[in-house]
């Protein structure tokens, strides 16, 4: 019963860390990230803000909430420490998880000492951008395999063919690609927004855009193929393992959320990014990139007890 009780907690803090990310989706959606001022920890120098706008609120609420994400990994980093033996893999996953929910809460410091916030476009922001979301998904990734390993997961390893390596390898990048496309799309559209889609294609193509303007139109191309690819390595993966039931079913739920995620993106582009469909595309991409970890974790731990 202990172990079960591990095992729902640890897919519980998953969840609650997707929450967390897509509330800071919609805080940046909103234009609410300088909320609290180039503060941090405090709020405007104050630890509760006294008298807060709309925006500070948003800020503030994000802060929270991701203050007690930090608190149920800690958590989780506990429990499995005091639960499973040295040397288990949970205690891994879940040390690994912990560093990186500490880098996410010092890349969101550092977005905000610096200014790169709302509407504000530095010459950095782009790059504290990128990592912000590399960290993120390797925070995801690391609970997504804590969670994975308590509800049964075996252990795996990378002594599989350079040919199923191959194929992780560019399934990895590509999805990093399209999310690094992705931010640079969303942080255009929101520092340079445009009134129809006609416009916004005019700026794409304009030689006197900002040069974050002219990029966000390789987005949605590379989304594309990068799509094909990732159900193509879905199919091809699954046969390689025989048809195991855990390859199996994350290849599916790989390809189905790739397929509603081009829908999406193609609704938000024709939509100018309304902050709903926004976070929709977050959320996505966000189950995309947990369906590939644990697609590859299975297929790995297949190929191992093969």
């Amino acid at each position: 019963m202990s172990f079960l009780n591990f095992s729902r907690y640890a897919w519980l803090v998953l969840a609650y860390n997707i929450v967390v990310i897509l509330w800071g989706v919609f805080l940046r959606a909103s234009k609410s990230g300088d909320g609290c001022g180039q503060h941090w920890l405090t709020c405007h120098g104050e630890i509760i803000p006294s008298a807060p706008e709309l925006k500070t609120l948003i800020e503030f609420s994000h802060r929270v909430t991701s203050a007690l994400a930090f608190f149920a990994v800690l958590g989780l980093l506990i429990w499995a420490f005091r639960k499973f033996e040295k040397g288990n893999v949970i205690r891994k996953t879940s040390l690994g998880a912990f560093i990186f929910i500490v880098t996410e809460a010092l890349v969101g410091a550092g977005l905000v000492l610096t200014g790169n916030t709302a509407e504000n476009l530095t010459p950095t922001r782009p790059f504290w951008m990128a990592g912000h979301l590399i960290n993120t998904f390797i925070l995801l990734a690391f609970l997504s395999l804590t969670a994975w390993f308590a509800s049964g997961g075996k252990e795996f390893s990378f002594k599989v063919s350079p040919k199923a390596l191959l194929l992780i390898l560019v399934a990895l990048l590509g999805i990093l690609f399209v999310s690094l496309t992705g931010s640079i799309a969303a942080l255009s559209n929101l520092v340079f927004p445009s009134g129809s889609l006609m416009e916004g294609l005019a700026k794409d193509f304009s030689a006197t855009s900002h040069p974050l303007v002219r990029l966000r139109i390789s987005h949605p191309i590379v989304s594309i193929f990068v799509s094909v690819y990732l159900i193509f390595f879905a199919e091809l993966v699954k046969r390689m393992a025989n048809n195991a039931k855990n390859v199996a079913y994350w290849a599916k739920a790989l390809s189905v959320l790739t397929i509603v995620q081009l829908f999406s993106g193609a609704i938000t582009l024709l939509t100018l990014s309304p902050i709903l469909m926004q976070v929709t595309h977050l959320l996505l991409a966000d189950l995309i990139w947990i369906s590939f970890v644990l697609l590859t974790a299975s297929f790995l731990a297949e190929k191992k007890i093969a």
